[in-house]
């Protein structure tokens, strides 16, 4: 397969965004025929047009890498390793809201859902789980929905699974991950049905996780929190996922089970 061309992938993003070529010329103040002969490789483009029209795309800073790549410019963002020196001040960001939240349980993943931190509260989840599901790197999603994982101290496992394939069908449909259409084929594969979230009853807001856990049923909403105007790739694809009690009886039994780290 030949390597995709800058024109290829901003044809490509464009369709995925759903947008004709005039649509996308007239957001980014440019002619649809110079923006065709970009997509055709008949013109080449600037790297400043090259980033601009990924704006107006919103495509994600790993595949504006790629495109600069393709076009025979250096890459605009850097992608460096979370245990670089230069990360430490995200890495101590990321622990502190972790702790943070304690008692509550929280974890941060990256953009394949891979736990690279996690607080004392995520405990709670994990008593009695399979090992291998344990060992690095663990996949939060995977430990979720794997017979071995956590469903089956799910409650409502069919309405979560929903949620969670709706939400990472819409990751798929930003970044293109391939990697993430892999996880989600490999999901569906395990047991526990497949139901979205439906239509809400009237004092719903969102879809809670319910569990039975150590003969309670506990109640939790998930709350997601990444960083504002990343400029790198790293931190661009962090989020701390948090799980904070839907109802007394599970605040309760946090409060009770759970103290927070000094």
């Amino acid at each position: 397969m030949a390597t995709p061309t800058a024109g290829d992938l901003l044809r490509h993003w464009r369709t995925a965004r759903r947008l004709s070529q005039l649509e996308l010329a007239g957001r980014a103040d440019t002619s649809t025929r110079h923006l065709s002969f970009i997509e055709t490789g008949r013109a080449t483009p600037s790297r400043h047009m090259l980033l601009h029209l990924s704006d107006e795309l919103d495509i994600p800073l790993r595949e504006r890498n790629r495109m600069l790549l393709a076009a025979g410019y250096a890459p605009v963002y850097a992608e460096p390793e979370l245990d670089t020196p230069a990360m430490r001040p995200i890495r101590d960001a990321v622990r502190q809201i972790l702790t943070g939240l304690e008692p509550h349980p929280a974890l941060a993943i990256d953009a394949t859902w891979t736990m690279i931190d996690a607080n004392a509260g995520i405990a709670l989840f994990l008593d009695g789980l399979d090992p291998a599901l344990l060992r690095p790197p663990v996949n939060a999603l995977r430990l979720t929905l794997h017979p071995d994982g956590l469903a089956g101290s799910i409650i409502n496992l069919a309405e979560w699974r929903g949620h969670l394939f709706e939400r990472l069908q819409r990751q798929i449909d930003v970044t293109g991950s391939p990697e993430l259409t892999d996880l989600l084929d490999e999901m569906r594969t395990y047991p526990g049905g497949e139901d979205g979230p439906g239509l809400p009853e009237p004092d719903q807001a969102v879809v809670p996780l319910r569990m039975r856990l150590d003969g309670h049923e506990l109640a939790f909403l998930s709350a997601t929190t990444v960083f504002g105007t990343p400029m790198n790739v790293t931190v661009a694809e962090l989020a701390i996922e948090a799980f904070l009690p839907a109802d007394a009886a599970t605040a309760t039994l946090l409060r009770e089970r759970l103290t927070p780290s000094d």
